[in-house]
């Protein structure tokens, strides 16, 4: 299809159910993934400090928690080698063949976690077993996003890759809003004693059946039109990773900058505040119910959802970088007033609190598939952007759920938690608009290649 053809609309019913296809195997396959991801960051806050780290459990419960949230963000560390792998292959074997292995890795791990046995029945292996598992699922992670980012936006028309690109970022909050669904059900139906016996595995266990209909959802997509180009005109590299670290390190950089604020605010609300909220007044927390709090973290994923897709579409009018910026101002100066209303412990202005949050994050997530993929070339695109997001969240989310604990416990006020949060903003904001705006740029392979060596006359000699 070209160019001028995506502009005037002139699509076939048959490229239109492809297009449908696309969208729904991307958004299907990340919320699958995420919610898989999430279930544990969920369960790090609420359960299994005590049931995989029951020795500091015993010492120091506030000890245990930290080490819960650790044993979270230490999977993060292994997502740039899932990018690294998953790109690699991604941009010589295809797109459509990592998404399917990804997906599979990370319902593996995630079942496995659902009948793993506590400290009190295997002793020391327990969270031994337990962090070699979240490790399978960092870096299952690290290669989903870049390969469900490109597949959408590199089968967008032109004028709606925002559009387009926004399906598989709505899956982050689709797949929190399962999860916490999930854990909100299971604390309502169960008793305290239920739960943390056996229920809080069923949404490990549940995983499998997302995993079979995503598997046979992603199976059914075609491979991405641009890998199909790069493979018919043998454009792709015979070693992208050192293309794309000798000719594109700045762009690796500067995704990795533009992310952290993001997926820092992001975890917060996706696994610290139902924590926090739900924690004994004498430990530090709020002694909030936690139904409740469940219930209100799953309605504000939803304003998360509503506001990444109008992030994705506004992207597409305004341009990517001024949609960053808006999304990331508003989540600066909304984190001292977000986390006074969440300090009163009321439910109703706590949801307040955080679905006013996800204004600024879908805004600043939104159109994040689009302006990646629009900063790479084709042939280390996969890469790029699958190390570039895997670095951010390393440097914004990894470690973020931790340090908002340890910054509470030195400091005695959230207040310290929201200028670590602003601070993140204020390096996103910087890298964002630094960037030449991207919308509208050819993402096929002869005239980007052109236009790409046009700029970086330097890379000639390798291609």
């Amino acid at each position: 299809m070209s160019t001028s053809e995506e502009l005037a609309g002139n699509i076939s019913p048959a490229a239109r159910r492809e297009e449908r296809k696309v969208l729904a195997g991307t958004l299907v396959g990340t919320t699958i993934e995420w919610y898989d991801f999430f279930i544990y960051a969920q369960a790090a806050g609420l359960v299994l400090a005590s049931l995989y780290f029951a020795p500091l459990s015993q010492e120091s419960a506030g000890l245990a928690q930290i080490v819960s949230w650790a044993s979270l963000g230490i999977s993060f560390l292994f997502r740039p080698l899932g990018a690294i792998v998953a790109g690699h292959l991604g941009d010589r074997l295809g797109r459509k063949m990592m998404l399917v292995f990804t997906l599979v890795l990370m319902g593996a791990a995630t079942a496995l976690i659902g009948v793993l046995p506590t400290y009190a029945q295997i002793g020391i292996w327990a969270p031994i077993l337990l962090v070699f598992l979240r490790i399978l699922q960092g870096f299952s992670a690290g290669g989903e996003w870049g390969g469900a980012a490109l597949m959408s936006v590199e089968h967008a028309p032109v004028n709606k890759r925002g559009f387009f690109g926004a399906y598989p970022q709505i899956g982050v909050p689709c797949g929190m809003i399962l999860a916490t669904g999930v854990m909100w059900l299971l604390s309502t139906l169960l008793t305290e004693e239920a739960f943390m016996s056996w229920g809080w595995r069923v949404p490990f266990l549940f995983s499998i059946v997302l995993i079979l209909v995503g598997y046979f959802i992603r199976r059914s997509v075609d491979e991405s039109p641009v890998f199909k180009e790069m493979q018919e005109r043998k454009k792709e590299s015979a070693a992208p990773l050192g293309q794309l670290f000798k000719h594109n390190w700045k762009e690796v950089i500067q995704t990795a900058l533009i992310f952290i604020a993001n997926n820092a605010a992001g975890y917060l609300l996706i696994a610290f505040f139902a924590s926090y909220a739900t924690k004994p007044v004498e430990a530090g927390g709020l002694g909030m119910d936690r139904p409740s709090v469940l219930l209100a973290t799953t309605l504000a994923a939803f304003g998360w959802l509503i506001f990444t897709m109008y992030g994705g579409i506004l992207s597409d009018k305004i341009g990517r970088v001024r949609t960053f910026q808006i999304g990331y101002v508003w989540v600066l100066l909304w984190q001292i007033p977000m986390f006074m209303l969440i300090d009163t412990a009321s439910i109703v202005l706590m949801g307040i609190a955080m679905f006013v949050l996800t204004i600024g994050l879908g805004l600043s997530y939104g159109p994040q598939s689009a302006l990646y993929a629009e900063m790479f070339p084709a042939h280390v695109r996969y890469s790029g952007v699958s190390i570039g997001y895997a670095i951010g969240a390393i440097l914004g989310g990894a470690f973020a759920p931790l340090i908002a604990e340890v910054l509470l416990g030195a400091t005695g006020t959230t207040i310290s938690i929201g200028i670590y949060i602003m601070v993140l903003c204020v390096i996103s904001l910087v890298a964002v608009s630094v960037v030449k705006e991207t919308k509208g740029k050819n993402l096929r392979v002869e005239e980007a290649h052109q236009e790409y060596l046009q700029q970086h006359p330097e890379a000639r000699d390798s291609h």
